[in-house]
């Protein structure tokens, strides 16, 4: 049943895909739509799409590790591809960017665009539009791309350790550092539940929670009683490699829809800051609107759009090579 409605959508996205390269490139600052349209003899969007849909076919958590990549990107240093700079001091490095996965994803789609186009098409643009691909893949709603990006020279682990919020940070913290790159309260929402409807968590990252949440010995009294005790068999206290889905809506694991909304408004989230954002008096209004309206679908492009645009080089050089400054 879900392989159908998985082949079903993909016929779908693929329509909009093809509609969608036909439009006329829309400007924002020096970032348009079709930038490369006159530049690259062949069609970006389309061979980006096409190896990033073979790569979803044999895994489907491909969608959690691009959402992922492009967040951590755009959050150190802005959208420009630093994070897959390789180096001792690089920010691919940083602790906070352990769990950050797609690189080789991205490297064939770099080595395909240079055989076509060579010094072309940004490495920061292909981590754009690569996401974009695997969110509609995963039955989210196909959104706009601007492209246009250069690639940056600078990755440092310190910068990222100090630009990537920790799964603790309050609410308002996390709002504040969001509004530093320019995006609202809601976009924060919006990304936060975007990036934990699909993929897992491993228990390292909460197990405090279900044993000494806060130094109390007991559990986070905010969590579903039945979600606490499906994970204590999964996490033991002892420790686990083990894991659990990021969006505890039965079904919904590996889509990106709403699901997040409706478990964390149940008392199932999973992070720490999952759980707060659904009690917290500056956020729950809206997370309530998005676990029982059809809003996410559409909002959720918009805040990925807003995300693209932070701290983007539209001057400058492309890498040739995207993991080294060449």
């Amino acid at each position: 049943m879900a392989r159908a409605r998985t082949s079903s959508s993909s016929t779908t996205t693929l329509a909009i895909v093809l509609l969608c390269m036909t439009l006329v490139g829309q400007s924002y600052g020096q970032l348009k739509q079709n930038y490369y349209a006159g530049r690259c003899s062949a069609n970006v969007e389309s061979v980006i799409y096409d190896i990033v849909s073979k790569a979803y076919q044999t895994d489907k958590t491909i969608v959690a590790a691009l959402l992922r990549m492009q967040f951590h990107d755009c959050f150190v240093g802005g959208c420009d591809a630093s994070i897959l700079l390789d180096g001792s001091n690089a920010e691919k490095n940083a602790p906070s960017n352990g769990s950050v996965r797609g690189y080789e994803l991205i490297d064939a789609i770099k080595a395909r665009l240079e055989q076509l186009c060579p010094g072309v098409v940004s490495c920061a643009d292909i981590i754009v539009v690569a996401t974009r691909v695997a969110v509609a893949l995963a039955q989210g709603n196909w959104y706009i791309v601007e492209t246009g990006r250069k690639d940056g020279y600078f990755s440092s682990i310190t910068e990222a350790e100090k630009n990537l919020p920790p799964p603790t940070i309050s609410v308002s913290n996390a709002i504040r550092l969001f509004g530093s790159k320019g995006l609202s309260a809601n976009d924060f929402v919006l990304l936060l539940g975007g990036g934990h409807t699909v993929g897992a968590i491993h228990c390292s990252k909460f197990l405090d929670r279900l044993y000494n949440y806060q130094n109390t010995g007991r559990a986070d009294p905010s969590m579903n009683s039945a979600t606490l005790m499906s994970f204590r068999q999964r996490c033991p206290s002892t420790g686990s490699n083990n894991f659990v889905y990021a969006d505890q809506t039965v079904g919904s694991e590996y889509r990106v829809d709403n699901g997040f909304y409706k478990a964390i408004s149940l008392g199932k989230g999973v992070l720490e800051i999952d759980q707060r954002i659904a009690s917290d008096v500056q956020t729950k209004s809206t997370v309530s609107r998005l676990a029982y309206s059809g809003d996410f679908a559409t909002q959720f492009g918009y805040a990925m759009i807003n995300l693209g645009r932070v701290g983007v080089l539209t001057q400058g050089p492309v890498r040739r090579n995207c993991r080294r400054n060449n």
